[in-house]
């Protein structure tokens, strides 16, 4: 294969990360399935010699990329949540109800099942808490098709953006999310929980050399209190002031110079990711979490400002380019042996962590004790079935098993890799279909619902 045709290939994929989105929007079938099928199909074709897609070979580089990845979409999930979160509120508190259930309950069952389930398959504890631990966080980069659009501004007296009218914004209305549960209780899932399950991939490497469980009392509580917690509320904290004193300068600085909002410059927002991930690694919290904070906490800032539609608009763009190259490389590696060591057990795995384990774990948090739905945070039967079904598993997982095995050499690490990458493809095609219809019915139901309210 020349190198032309690989710039061919490139060319034509780009092309199509741009167009799926609103070619594909009436149909059952998202972006990420046709790219990652397109992947898998330039894989089958002949490639250059000294091209590597060996995961375990490749990977610091599979480790950079996806992390990176990860952070573009946390910081664009920040800024697209409408919903605001006052944490001296118990109104808001109660409004963000799902995401609390889906953290504190779902994401504990889903790593113990599926750590459970692989321990009674066969595969060493520190092997099956990883496993665990690296499949059971929700994707913010492929579950755009379930996660709220965007931020949307309230102001219709506000001055036109460069890429929008006000008329646009007096047709938006409320934002999205004030009414549709589902998808912020999915996007907000996302957008934590990814930085949530870093302590249990963390504990799987410490039970790692030991080999057994008896070593926990040695390591145990200082896991406990440091990297389940003191790591989470430092990484809370680095975000929320990194992302309080950039909106501080973008808004209301006393030069104009610096007042970025006002100019339209919408790059603060890669400067910020890339900033709180930095000092929240030099202060030794969780910069994933660290990111999200700081996203969300730039949107609070001038909430219905149209500067937040314009860093939003930026982020997407990179994350939609970075989720097309880690597709296609995952889909080529799929028919280049990355499959190689997959086997029934693996399958297993797969298939009951997406079609049983997460939709279980989902349900019985968002059930017990249920919210009324007729208050924010409250979900019916038919939209909490929805929330608990639609845990799509993504780059996340990759990221966090080619962390783990920078750390430590995994006995199972290729068989890992086999489980992973086949569970992604499952859960890309089983979501990828149901998320458009599923989506429509709901909001359908939704207006309905409205029209039927009394005046």
């Amino acid at each position: 294969m020349s190198i032309n045709l690989i710039y061919l290939i490139a060319g034509v994929a780009m092309f199509l990360a741009a167009v799926l989105p609103s070619v594909l929007d009436r149909y059952a079938v998202s972006a990420a399935m046709v790219l990652l099928v397109l992947g898998m199909v330039i894989g089958l074709l002949p490639l250059p010699e000294g091209m590597r897609l060996d995961p375990v070979v490749i990977r610091p580089q599979v480790e950079r990329v996806t992390e990176f990845t990860i952070l573009v979409a946390l910081m664009g999930v920040g800024l697209a949540i409408d919903r605001s979160f006052e944490w001296r509120s118990r109104a808001a508190w109660a409004a963000w109800s799902p995401t609390w259930r889906l953290l504190a309950l779902a994401m504990p069952l889903t790593i113990a099942s599926v750590a459970l389930l692989g321990w009674g398959l066969g595969l060493a504890p520190a092997a099956a808490l990883l496993l665990g631990a690296a499949l059971a966080p929700t994707d913010p980069v492929l579950a755009s098709d379930v996660q709220v659009e965007g931020p949307r501004v309230e102001t219709p007296d506000a001055p036109d953006s460069p890429d929008d009218g006000g008329d646009e914004d007096e047709a938006l209305g409320e934002p999205v999310d004030e009414k549709d549960d589902v998808r912020f209780a999915l996007t907000s899932e996302a957008g934590l929980n990814d930085g949530l399950a870093f302590p249990f991939v963390t504990a799987a490497v410490l039970l790692a050399p030991a080999g057994g469980l008896s070593s926990v009392g040695s390591w145990g509580l200082q896991w406990l209190a440091w990297d389940l917690v003191g790591k989470v509320v430092v990484g809370v904290l680095a975000g929320v002031a990194v992302g309080w004193g950039l909106a501080r300068l973008a808004f209301r600085s006393s030069r104009r110079s610096l007042r970025l909002a006002e100019q339209g410059e919408p790059l603060l927002a890669l400067a910020a990711l890339v900033m709180t991930y930095g000092v929240s690694q030099l202060v030794g919290g969780y910069g994933f979490v660290s990111v999200f904070a700081c996203g969300m906490t730039l949107r609070a800032a001038e909430r219905n400002h149209h500067y937040h539609r314009s860093m939003h608009e930026v982020v997407q763009r990179l994350e939609r380019l970075l989720t097309l190259i880690i597709l296609l490389m995952l889909g080529m590696a799929m028919t280049k042996g990355v499959l190689g060591e997959l086997d029934w057990r693996g399958v297993v795995i797969a298939l009951a962590l997406v079609l049983v384990l997460r939709p279980a774990a989902g349900w019985v948090s968002l059930r017990l004790r249920a919210r009324p739905a007729d208050l924010p945070g409250g979900l019916g039967r038919k939209e909490t079935l929805a929330t608990a079904f639609f845990g799509v598993r993504g780059i996340g997982s990759l990221y966090y098993l080619s962390f783990a095995a920078g750390e430590h050499a995994f006995a199972d690490e290729r068989w890992m890799w086999s489980t992973v990458a086949f569970t992604i493809l499952l859960s890309v095609m089983v979501h990828g279909t149901l998320a458009t219809p599923v989506m429509r019915y709901l909001e359908r139901r939704r207006e309905r619902a409205g029209i039927a309210e009394p005046a």
